[in-house]
């Protein structure tokens, strides 16, 4: 059942709307919390109540659509509008509930229904938030469609794991954080039982979302993922294997689960040759980017030098500029010989000239280690990210040894399995011989 629902205003609209001519029968079949007794007086009550407010879209309209040929009771709809109302937090507010019953370009009859909710809560006399709305009544409508059994539109199924031979680099490392949940492995098939209609749609299905179809060691069709593992088909779906035979009919024509598991190990290990190479030029084009950021990063520093140089030296100019000028010429010069203030004044402007000279030190040592931790911070980068790609690749060829000993272990069973074949089928043809040879003996005397 498709649910769709937004918040809105326009109260005499809606009312209008729902009670459209143009379906063939109308019914209203609950106002609850109204004083009022048709659609647009209740719709009008809401809307008195938001003007004390500053919410202009009092009203939340939630329409609901069987999928075609669905036969779905009036209580059935109802159950529905009730998870809805608990999710979205609306429990307990006015509500108004309409069927529509009109019949389709195909001829059939279709009955939907319609639940329109005041979102103004009168006692804090402020409108109920309904955050991630539609994203809530996604996962009403996909449990409802799992429930019944009503084949899932694409849209609302959720993939769970995805195919790992579609994986980016960057996936591949997430998938391997993160520990897969029970849950999303069990919601992964019940979604892909749900949007399938035949063997083909069920096998592609299973494979977006990282299984493989097989047959099982003891019968039965079972889904293999990529670590290996074997998932029984009516059990994560939660039906019966009859049905599961009904749909994919015999499970003699599927590979068995050491073919698919050397299958999926081959496919896997060319996937981390894949991954491998991408390590490998991502690490190159690391590698020359680092180079062109130290070039740049050599000639920056080199004009930050040149600029500190120059500027230190126009300084040092004006400053002992100024102190010259502090020496008096002609007959004060001579007063300034007699009194000593000459060499006071000399002896002040060596002092300055010396605190200058640490300061200018000072700063050319702290643009020095400035400069220098760029370097080292450079150089760093780099290392960290040369360690990351190597602990990368490491990381990718413990995983393709996992995928080898997958198809070792495979193969192995195989083939023991077909020598257990081969002798099950010499004995049973020497034991066709035996009779044979008792037949034409006959009876012993």
């Amino acid at each position: 059942m498709i649910l769709v629902g937004n918040q809105r205003g326009g109260a005499r609209d809606l009312a209008r709307h729902l009670m459209k001519e143009e379906n063939e029968r109308v019914e209203v079949a609950e106002l609850r919390g109204f004083i009022a007794d048709d659609l647009d007086g209740a719709f009008q009550e809401s809307y008195a109540m938001s003007r004390a407010t500053k919410c202009k879209q009092f009203l939340f309209s939630l329409s609901l659509n069987p999928p075609k040929g669905a036969d779905v009771s009036q209580q059935q709809f109802m159950s529905a509008i009730k998870r809805t109302e608990t999710k979205l937090g609306l429990s307990g507010q006015p509500r108004a509930i309409v069927f529509h019953e009109k019949r389709g370009d195909d001829g059939e009859m279709r009955r939907h229904a319609h639940a329109v909710w005041s979102r103004i809560d009168v006692e804090e006399m402020k409108a109920i938030p309904l955050p991630h709305s539609k994203r809530k009544m996604q996962d009403i409508s996909r449990d409802l469609y799992l429930e019944h059994g009503w084949k899932m539109p694409r849209g609302l199924a959720v993939s769970g794991q995805r195919d790992p031979r579609n994986f980016t680099l960057a996936e591949w490392q997430q998938a391997k954080r993160i520990k897969e949940d029970p849950r999303e492995i069990k919601a992964a098939f019940q979604d892909a039982w749900a949007i399938s209609d035949s063997k083909i749609a069920f096998t592609h299905a299973l494979q977006e979302r990282g299984y493989w179809l097989a047959r099982g060691d003891l019968r039965g069709h079972v889904a293999v993922d990529r670590h290996g593992e074997v998932h029984n088909i009516a059990k994560r779906v939660g039906i019966k294997t009859k049905e599961v035979r009904e749909r994919l009919g015999e499970e003699t024509a599927l590979p068995s689960v050491a073919d698919t598991k050397i299958e999926i190990a081959r496919v896997m290990q060319a996937k981390m040759e894949e991954f491998q190479r991408e390590v490998v030029e991502k690490e190159q084009r690391e590698d020359k980017q680092a180079t062109v950021k130290r070039e740049a990063l050599k000639i920056r520093q080199q004009k930050q030098r040149e600029a500190f140089k120059e500027a230190a030296h126009q300084r040092q100019e004006a400053e002992e500029q100024e102190r010259k000028q502090r020496i008096r010429n002609g007959l004060l010069g001579l007063l300034d010989r007699v009194t000593g203030a000459r060499r006071k004044t000399l002896e002040r402007n060596a002092q300055e000239s010396a605190k200058a000279q640490q300061r200018d030190k000072a700063a050319r040592d702290k643009l020095t280690a400035a400069q220098l931790a760029q370097r080292r911070e450079t150089v760093k980068k780099r290392a960290d990210g040369r360690e990351e790609n190597k602990a990368t690749a490491r990381s990718l060829t413990e995983d393709a040894k996992v995928f080898q000993k997958m198809e070792t272990e495979a193969d192995a069973d195989r083939a023991a399995r077909r020598e257990e074949f081969k002798q099950r089928r010499r004995r049973q043809s020497q034991d066709r011989a035996r009779r044979r040879s008792r037949s034409r003996d006959g009876p012993e005397p």
